[in-house]
């Protein structure tokens, strides 16, 4: 679903990313660990077509996303560190307005259920947004990407600042969207967490990806181990 083939970025003389090749499957959770500036998030802005790559392609479902852009967007969902979203609007009216924007028309019902899946409590369905907590304006965005169908799901930094409970939740989430055929690139530099939602796990540094693990193969203490001979 996402496949990254001698992808690299540059700007004047700085390397942010250098000659990645990545390959995610349907249904894989990735994550990509490094320190700031490692190139986390200008992989996950390649993918978006946010940024154009000096060489090589960022595709989603075979489809370069520099050359297609509009294409690729229909397959994908991003939720950021901070999810944009209205806060002067209700989390039912935020989740109706965006996926009508994608060219769906669910009923309320149909709404309801979409923020069932995503975990959000059924008493906020109907509050504004600017009295929800992070963790449960992630929700509602796991809840839009659910209502696009989308096959493919990014993420930057989704677990910052957010509590151990909250945190433990959205992992939850992530893995049910995985058992039902969602992709996921998660950027983080949550170590544990990483070690405990993905199935692969990438170690990126000064924009080249260093070292790539099968989280199974690998305890929390070790994976950190790892990380900090890395970095």
């Amino acid at each position: 679903m996402l496949e990254a083939k001698n992808l690299s970025k540059t700007y004047g003389n700085h390397i942010a990313l250098h000659n990645l090749n990545l390959t995610i499957k349907e249904g894989e959770i990735f994550a990509l660990l490094g320190q700031n500036g490692a190139g986390k998030t200008t992989t996950i802005n390649l993918f978006l077509g946010f940024i154009e790559p000096t060489s090589g392609t960022a595709a989603i479902n075979g489809v370069s996303v520099a050359e297609h852009p509009e294409e690729t967007k229909k397959f994908l969902a991003y939720i950021p560190e901070t999810v944009m979203l209205y806060p002067n609007l209700t989390g039912l009216e935020n989740l109706e307005y965006f996926s009508s924007l994608a060219g769906f028309d669910y009923t309320k019902k149909e709404l309801y259920g979409l923020l069932t899946t995503a975990g959000l409590q059924s008493q906020a369905y109907d509050q504004k947004l600017a009295g929800y907590s992070k963790g449960m304006r992630q929700k509602v965005g796991i809840a839009i990407a659910v209502a696009k169908k989308a096959k493919v799901l990014l993420l930057d930094e989704p677990t910052s600042g957010l509590d151990p409970k909250a945190s433990n939740e959205f992992s939850e989430i992530l893995k049910n969207l995985a058992a039902n055929g969602t992709a996921i690139l998660m950027a983080t530099h949550d170590i544990f967490r990483a070690r405990e939602v993905a199935d692969t796990i990438g170690i990126m540094k000064e924009g080249n990806l260093v070292s790539i693990i099968n989280a199974e193969d690998i305890s929390a203490n070790e994976l950190e181990t790892l990380y900090l001979q890395a970095v």
